[in-house]
């Protein structure tokens, strides 16, 4: 489903802002059904329709039993999720191409906060936005990482090597809905 697709039959967000229609959110090998249906989930609670996947594990796909199971309200957004058989198409669309890392060491890396005020700035000069979210064992491998422009970190204060997938996205998700909230409430 692209941002600009609300079908007849699918409920329409009660608020839609530009930074929904900018972004996409792409989930790159993903390994467990459930967190694909979980970030479907994740996603649209924040307002965000577009989702897809870039070869997703044999079991990670939209139609898995696990992955309806966890897309509570949200099964346009993942059964409307394309499949891509490598990263380039999934974010050819996209003028920013954020990729998302827990790596250490990488510098010039935004926080979610950051990612939500410029990515919200974008959207208003029309813009798209791609945020990409790596396999959850492995991360984003060196030929994805280079199609991205930046990079985005979620900050922990646990010595834990990465959160959740989807709990990932709902907090970048968050960030980019509040910033647009904001914006809209200061007239932008």
């Amino acid at each position: 489903m692209k941002p600009e697709d609300f079908p007849e039959d699918t409920p329409t967000p009660e608020l839609v802002l530009p930074i929904h229609r900018a972004t996409t959110f792409v989930l790159v090998r993903p390994h467990y059904p459930e967190n694909v249906g979980a970030t479907a989930r994740a996603i649209k609670t924040m307002g965000f329709v577009a989702l897809a996947l870039v070869k997703p594990g044999r079991l990670a796909v939209p139609e898995h039993e696990m992955a309806l199971k966890m897309a509570v309200k949200s099964k346009d957004v993942l059964l409307g999720a394309p499949c891509h058989d490598a990263l380039a198409p999934a974010v050819a669309s996209a003028d920013w191409v954020v990729g998302t890392t827990s790596r250490r060491g990488v510098s010039g890396v935004l926080l979610p906060r950051e990612l939500g005020r410029l990515g919200v700035e974008r959207a208003a000069r029309g813009k798209k936005l791609a945020v990409v979210f790596g396999n959850e064992k492995t991360g984003l491998g060196e030929a994805e990482r280079e199609l991205c422009h930046d990079f985005v970190r979620i900050p922990m204060a646990a010595d834990q090597p990465s959160i959740n997938l989807a709990q990932a996205t709902q907090l970048v998700a968050y960030e980019l809905f509040v910033a647009g909230l904001e914006a809209r409430n200061q007239g932008l």
